[in-house]
This record gives structure tokens, sequence and C-alpha cells, in this order.
């Protein structure tokens, strides 16, 4: 007879464990993450984010499965937006909140969810038992897991979740053997332009320089922290995440951390943080001194291809949303969340909501391709 738990921490769960059952090198996912997540404060009942990750146990009390779960009063740090349900609710005078959530919290990289020795089907129904049976304790409106996989996707579609469609925009590797090699794939006009930008960072003398989480000094890391907080006071707001977490995954996830830096002179422009598995790269925090022509793009979406080929990776994920990356060879891709919603008319709104959606995406995608640069087989050089 399986059962199931309710965790307030990850701490209290062991590492070796967790990432046992989790059996993935896909960064985010890794209870060493989870956990600096936790630990530093970014992730927390104050900041909205209450830890209630569940866990599968088998007849013998042995733990056989793990999900990150997360009871939430807001809708901030999740990149799929369901700001307009919320006030649909309140318009209805019901509450939308608390919620249940199954996410990696401020990351909108889409991989794995849980982790289970059971076959993902029937993982999938043993876990949405347990976040019924929780949501009814707590009297959530809804569970949402986010930027699920295809294959959770329709498991969870079994359960009869709601399916929700998004996009972004992801570099492939078709065997380049260099950025040069990648340009020769684009058409003329859209090769010239990239070449452009990419020669406007040697104009104005600014050089990149990888750095490994392993080899990062304190110093480097007082740089990047600064860009971090830069990029979010720009935009009239803290940053979600504190400088501890960063400091330290430094040293619990420092092989899958790196970083890029931005320098000209003896001084430091800007930084980028980037994780990466076996397959992928992901883009994730950027920051700059000043504004430099070209500098973001060459630094978070140039330098990751040049990274990514050179490394022999298959994908290079620099982060949500942003067309302008059409041009550059990102391709748009769907992403997926399911979601579970109490309130049976809700419920029925909310699937008709997401497949209309979906059919919109999906026309916007497919226009999108054909705007990516590259040739066609019947246009020249």
């Amino acid at each position: 007879m399986y059962q199931i738990r309710f965790c307030d921490s990850i701490a209290k769960i062991p590492a070796n464990i967790w990432d046992s059952l989790c059996h993935t090198d896909y960064p985010f996912i890794q209870h060493a993450f989870l956990l600096a997540l936790e630990e530093s404060g970014s992730v927390c009942a104050a900041t909205g984010w209450q830890p209630m990750h569940l866990q599968l146990l088998d007849e013998d009390q042995q733990l056989i499965g793990v999900m990150p779960l997360y009871l939430k009063n807001h809708s901030y740090g999740e990149y799929v937006f369901d700001w307009s349900w919320a006030d649909a609710w309140e318009r209805h005078g019901l509450n939308y909140y608390p919620k249940l959530v199954t996410a990696i919290p401020y990351t909108p990289a889409q991989g794995p969810r849980f982790g289970c020795r059971l076959p993902d089907n029937q993982a999938c129904q043993f876990f949405y038992a347990g976040i019924r049976q929780l949501s009814q304790q707590v009297e959530a409106s809804s569970w949402h897991g986010l930027f699920v996989p295809e294959s959770l996707r329709l498991h969870f579609s079994a359960q009869h979740c709601a399916t929700r469609m998004g996009l972004q925009y992801h570099w492939f590797n078709r065997g380049y053997t260099s950025f040069d090699d990648y340009l020769g794939h684009f058409s003329s006009r859209k090769r010239k332009n990239l070449r452009k930008e990419r020669q406007k960072i040697q104009d104005q003398g600014i050089a990149h320089h990888w750095i490994s989480g392993l080899e990062v000094s304190d110093k480097e890391m007082e740089h990047f922290w600064r860009f971090y907080q830069m990029t979010h006071l720009k935009r009239g707001r803290r940053g979600y995440l504190t400088r501890a977490f960063f400091e330290q995954l430094r040293h619990s996830l420092a092989e899958q951390m790196l970083f890029c830096f931005a320098r000209r002179d003896g001084q430091t422009l800007a930084g980028a943080l980037f994780f990466r598995d076996q397959t992928t790269l992901y883009g994730r925090y950027w920051g700059s001194v000043d504004a430099f022509d070209s500098l973001h793009f060459e630094t978070c979406y140039y330098q990751g291809i040049d990274y990514a080929i050179a490394a022999g990776l298959e994908r290079f994920d620099p982060g949500a949303q942003g067309e302008h990356k059409i041009a550059r060879g990102f391709e748009p891709v769907p992403t997926w969340s399911v979601h579970h919603i109490e309130h049976p008319e809700f419920s029925h709104a909310v699937r008709d909501f997401v497949t209309e959606e979906a059919a919109q995406l999906q026309q916007i995608q497919q226009q999108l391709r054909k705007s990516l640069p590259f040739r066609r087989h019947d246009d020249s050089a």
C-alpha cells in the first residue's frame, strides 16, 4: 500500500535519495539547487513559496518518489501567467489563493518535475491523488505543474488536468563545427546582420571570458551579484534571489555553473550566469554596468551558441520570452503546463481558455518559423 506524505523543507529529505530518485543531471531539480533556494531565504513562506514537497512511500515505508511542491499566495516568479484567472475568481467572490504549484521557483526552464521508481504514468496517478488530498486540506483553489516535459503533459492529461501551451525560443545544434559554420546556414542578408553585431563588440574593444563555478573568484562573484541587482533595479524592483543563494550554489553545484564576463581594459562590464547538463545549456541571469551596443546579444546569445558548439551540446535554452531571438536562429518551441482546478465551473472555463489560447499560439508559432534566418533549400547563399 503506497502512502503520500508532505514535507515543509527539502533539507528533511536526504540529498542522495532525492537525487537518485530524480536520476537526471538537469540542474534545477537537483537537491542542491532547491536546497539553496530554501536555505538562502529566496523560497519560504515569507516570499510566498511555502515548501510542501510530496513524498511517495511504499509498503515498507521506503521513499520511492519525490515531487517539489509549494503552497503559494501569489503568482510571481512562475512565468506561466494566470493573473487573469485570479481576477476571474475574485470577480465571482472566490479565492484563487492559496494555490499549489509544482515548479522550479523563478526558473522557466522545461525539465523533469518529479523523481520516482515507478513508471511515469503510475507515478503521476499517485502524485495527482496526493495533490488532490492536500488541495482539499489547505483549501487550495488549484494545482499547477509548470514547464513540464511533453511526456508528463500527456500523463497528467490522462488524469483530467487541463494542459496549457506556451512558447519559448531555443537554439538547436545541428552538427555545427563553429559559429561561422552556423551562420553559413543563414540567408546572406541575415548572416551579414549578425556578423555586424558581433563586429560591434570587437570595435568597442570588448572581450568575453568563460569561467566555471569551480574557478570563479570572490571578486568575480561580487561583479556578478552587482550586475544581477542592477538588472532588477532598472525595472524598479529587487531580484527574487538572494546573494546567499548564488554563493551556496557556487559550492554545491559548481560543476554545472558557468559565468561569462565581458571585459575591456581590465574592467568587467557585464556578466551572465548559465547552467548546463549533458545535453543543454541554460541561460539564466545577466547584467551590465551600462548600455553597450549589442552587448546583451553577444553575452547572452552568441557566446552561448559558441559554447554549445564547442561543448557539443544539443540545445541552448536562453530563458523565457523574446521574439528578437528569432532573427538570431532561436526556434519557437512549445512549452507545457498542467492545471487542476477544484471548482467545476471554473475548471470548464479554464479548459476552454487554454484550448483557444493553444490554437492561437500554434498559429503564431507557424508564422514565427517563417521569420527564421535560415536559408531555404532553393535560396542561394
